[in-house]
């Protein structure tokens, strides 16, 4: 059951502004546009958020999400050698084969640049690679990419390609998965996002002839124009257009944006850059809770407590429109409740929902201690007391 714990009137009261403002208008020519706060959960402009699309290269985000997902498992070593099996080679190579990261049949490469293939150059080649060595073939991989993007909360994309490539409508994702995906890897592997998200460029392979080094550009459209951008990918195909998901962090708080389906690369930089200085200039954010502040609690069923506390895993705040006030209208705890111990301490087990005049923020709260399950004679005397009906 949803339960839904209102926060005492006194302590909205003084989170509250004076007036009710306008959300700040903007309007784009691209018929996707996404841009959320993470600081907050607000959601600063949807336009068409939740259509279904192809995703053209940024899918290549699932597979990066994977590869983290293994690394911090331990089970897939940087280091690890991969072979560009010749049959491989053959299909993705060339112009016809997109964006490459100029391998060559029978190299050697390591998961690490064979990530950075896949992450700065978008390499179609390296993404296919990378796949058959984690998993055998690029079928398996993707299977093991949709169980993760089911557990991580993408629930109106699949993915058919590791790479992204034209699959006849197969690989399809939304704005709002995408921008979940991003979070994904921002919030559950922050090393290996700066490791590898932020590189401007990469220099694998040789030219013919000359033999000189082939060094590529990432084509990630805030690097470098944008202060505190660090992420994420571009993608393009004719029948997706051109689209990419971004992030910069700039003093403490964090966006994420999504854009897709304009027409050219240079109106994806002018776009992309637009809307997040756009987001970073007209909203603000109002402090709400400290890292680590206790928010609430929550009841747990069969636990060795009756009730755990819910804290802030980091800062909290609250969006709003720049230079005006903002109305909270309510401030309240949801859970899914009673919570069933073993809780894990810093597990996601609740959220903040603050409702605005423009409309709810939400943001996690996290368990702040450990809570084993009850013994037996605890358990017992828990059963005890609800047949009593003391419980």
């Amino acid at each position: 059951m949803i339960r839904a714990v209102l926060l005492s009137s006194a302590a909205a009261l003084t989170l509250s502004t004076a007036a009710p403002a306008a959300a700040p208008p903007y309007d784009t020519p691209a018929p996707v546009a996404y841009l959320i706060d993470l600081s907050s959960g607000a959601e600063l402009l949807v336009k068409d958020a939740n259509r279904r699309m192809p995703p053209a290269s940024m899918a290549k985000m699932m597979q990066t999400e994977l590869a983290f997902e293994l690394i911090d498992q331990g089970q897939l070593p940087l280091a690890k050698m991969c072979t560009v099996q010749p049959a491989t080679w053959q299909k993705w190579h060339g112009p016809a084969a997109g964006s490459t990261m100029f391998l060559s049949p029978g190299e050697q490469v390591s998961v690490e640049n064979l990530l950075h293939g896949v992450v700065t150059l978008s390499g179609n080649d390296a993404a296919i690679v990378l796949a058959e060595c984690v998993a055998g073939t690029s079928e398996a991989f993707v299977a093991q990419e949709n169980a993760l993007a089911k557990k991580i909360g993408l629930t109106n994309s699949y993915f058919g390609t590791p790479n992204g490539w034209p699959d006849n409508g197969v690989t399809m994702v939304t704005a709002r998965d995408l921008a979940k995906l991003a979070r994904a890897s921002i919030e559950r592997h922050p090393a290996l996002y700066r490791k590898f998200y932020a590189q401007t460029s990469f220099t694998w392979g040789k030219t013919l002839g000359s033999g000189a080094d082939i060094k590529q550009d990432n084509r990630n459209p805030l690097l470098g124009r944008v202060p505190g951008a660090d992420g994420l990918k571009t993608g393009h195909t004719d029948e997706a257009g051109y689209g990419f998901v971004g992030s910069a962090e700039q003093n403490g708080r964090r966006l994420i944006v999504v854009m897709a389906g304009m027409t050219s690369f240079n109106q994806r930089i002018a776009e992309g850059v637009r809307l997040m200085n756009w987001g970073f200039n007209a909203w603000t954010t109002k402090p709400l809770y400290a890292a680590g502040a206790r928010v609430g609690s929550a009841k747990v069923q069969l636990g060795s407590a009756k009730e755990v506390s819910l804290v802030a895993p980091g800062r909290i705040a609250l969006t709003m429109p720049a230079g005006l006030g903002s109305q909270i209208k309510s401030t309240r705890i949801r859970y899914d409740g009673p919570l069933k111990a073993p809780i894990a301490k810093g597990a996601h087990v609740a959220d903040l929902v603050v409702t605005t005049d423009h409309g709810p923020q939400v943001m996690p709260l996290v368990a702040g201690e450990a809570v084993a399950e009850a013994g037996f004679f605890g358990r017992a005397w828990i059963g005890l007391k609800q047949m009593l009906g003391m419980a």
